[in-house]
């Protein structure tokens, strides 16, 4: 259900276009908005495959499956954004800011429910 709502939200149509890239765009809103979401799909998507127990590997790697299949859904809606949507443009920020999202999901799993 989050990776829906992540879906919609990145890829509705934009009316702002993407500025030049300076480095105080990975502390933009945008980039903690995007941290923030795929740090959550990652600890849910983590916390889902721990505590399932029907594929016994996919309990096991649950962290490093996790961390493939988020990592893989935010290149790929920025690939969507940059080749099919109108108003909107894949941004190498973006991708960045999902995959420091993503291993935030994992530190905040490991603080919940490891250490």
């Amino acid at each position: 259900m989050w990776a829906a709502v992540i879906l919609l939200t990145t890829l509705l149509p934009s009316s702002s276009l993407p500025s030049a890239f300076t480095a105080w765009d990975l502390l933009s809103f945008d980039s903690f908005a995007h941290a923030f979401m795929f740090c959550v799909l990652c600890f849910l998507m983590i916390v889902g495959m721990s505590k399932q127990f029907t594929y016994p590997k996919l309990h096991r790697y649950a962290v490093r499956t996790s961390l493939l299949i988020s990592t893989l859904f935010g290149i790929s809606i920025e690939l969507l954004q940059h080749l099919f949507i109108n108003g909107r443009q894949g941004d190498i920020i973006d991708v960045l800011a999902n995959t420091i999202g993503c291993l935030l999901g994992i530190v905040l799993f490991k603080l919940i429910y490891v250490w």
